[in-house]
Parts: C-alpha cells; sequence; structure tokens
C-alpha cells in the first residue's frame, strides 16, 4: 500500500486535536498524520507532542511562529508530503466538522477508483450541512454558484477543504504562484486541477460545525474569495495548462 497523510492545520484547537488525532489513527487506512501549528498559544501543540510518544514515526509536527493562514499552512503541509513521497495527501480541518471516517472514502476515488482529487462535498447530494445558521449555509451555497459561473468548472462545493490529492496533482501545480490563504486558496487548488485536466470526483459527507473552539471565519477570507475568483479567471486567460511529462 502506497503512503498516505493527513494534513490538518491548527491554531487554538486543543479541545479538539486529540479527539481528531485519536479518530483518525483508528481508521482502516494506515494514515500518517501531519500538524501544522501556527504559534497556537493555547498550547495545541504541547498535546500533539505529547501523543507523538504514543503514535512514533506516524504523527508528525510542524511549527510556525505566527498565525500565517490556511493557504500557506496547507502549502507547506504539501511541500512535506512531497518531499517524503507520500502517494495520497489529504487535508482537513481540525475542529471535527469533516468527520474522520470519510478519509476512508476520499481515499478509495484516489487509490482504487483512480481519481486523481477526491473532495468532501457538501452540495452534490443536496445540502449537508449540520449546526450552521441559515444566512451561512446560503453564503456559502451561493458562492460556489457563483464560481462555477465565473470559473465553468460543475465542480458544486468549490470552497470544500476536505480532500484527497494524487501526489502528480501537488508536483504539477506551481505551489509558488498561490498566494491566497481562505476559501479562495481551496477555489484556485481545485480550479487548478481542472485546468490541468485531472479526473475530480465529488464524494457526499456531512459537514457537521465545530461545537468546541471559535471559528476562524472573517470577512476579510470572503472578500479574498469573491475577488479571487475573478482574479483567477482572467490570468487564465492568458495561460497553457500542458501538464509536464
Amino acid at each position: 500500500m502506497e503512503k498516505a497523510i493527513v494534513i490538518i492545520p491548527t491554531y487554538n484547537e486543543k479541545e479538539n486535536i486529540e479527539t481528531v488525532i485519536r479518530k483518525v489513527f483508528t481508521l482502516s487506512i494506515p494514515f500518517d498524520v501531519l500538524i501544522i501549528d501556527d504559534g497556537s498559544p493555547d498550547g495545541t501543540a504541547d498535546i500533539v507532542k505529547e501523543l507523538q510518544l504514543e503514535y512514533p514515526g506516524r504523527l508528525f509536527l510542524e511549527q510556525r511562529k505566527g498565525k500565517l493562514g490556511l493557504g500557506t499552512a496547507y502549502i507547506h503541509g504539501f511541500r512535506y508530503a512531497i518531499a517524503r513521497n507520500y502517494e495520497y495527501i489529504c487535508e482537513m480541518d481540525a475542529d471535527m466538522s469533516h468527520n474522520p471516517e470519510d478519509l476512508v472514502k476520499l481515499y478509495n476515488s484516489c487509490a482504487e477508483q483512480g481519481y486523481d482529487l477526491a473532495i468532501g462535498s457538501r452540495y452534490v447530494n443536496g445540502i449537508t450541512v449540520i449546526n450552521w445558521p441559515m444566512s451561512r449555509v446560503l453564503m456559502s451555497y451561493y458562492a460556489s454558484t457563483y464560481v462555477r459561473f465565473i470559473t465553468g468548472m460543475r465542480i458544486q462545493d468549490t470552497t470544500a477543504g476536505f480532500k484527497c490529492y494524487r501526489k502528480k496533482v501537488l508536483e504539477t501545480i506551481n505551489l509558488d504562484d498561490i498566494k491566497f490563504t481562505g476559501y479562495a486558496f481551496q477555489i484556485k487548488m481545485k480550479f487548478l486541477t481542472w485546468k490541468y485536466g485531472f479526473k475530480i470526483i465529488e464524494v457526499p459527507i456531512i459537514f457537521t460545525d465545530r461545537t468546541l473552539g471559535q471559528s476562524k471565519m472573517s470577512s476579510g477570507i470572503f472578500k479574498e474569495a469573491v475577488f479571487g475568483v475573478l482574479q483567477m479567471k482572467i490570468e487564465s486567460l492568458f495561460k497553457q495548462y500542458i501538464p509536464e511529462e
């Protein structure tokens, strides 16, 4: 079995991090886990260090100084995983809004069904979101509608952050060109995967909003996504997307 890793960025997730790590390690797929912590003042990294004693060689921690943003955390994690020859590279939130058990479905979509990107989708089978206020559900749903209209992608959940990539996708995309940090980062990664012609599938999941800790959502993240979509569409008109052999 080829190696697989789950990348989980953290900032002040002490209430959730132990639960999500332990759950991942109970799965039938032997995922490794990489935590990328942005200097959490609540001691999240200390909890991870204690758990590393229980899971030697499977649980890894990268600590960064300061809150540098979700997008840069994932890019850091992608480079880490590529350098260590992981074939399947997953990303998920630390707050248990993504059910770790669904990692198996995402992995199998790539490893067994031959897809290059599997997306844990809240909208491919209607709307499957629990505990969000209706205003946020509508904002997220219509944000994806807007992205599809501007970009031409057929992906239903364009802002989803629960995914599994084959390594070749991340090796093809120029990660240095991605400067977005929030939802726009997630959108651009899907957009580039699509433009390069990789095979994408949306796997239905149930998304449950966090019950512990605080959301990192902000108006700045939303604005970045709105204007970032226009920017990436315009840039794409002047570029050819040809994967290297």
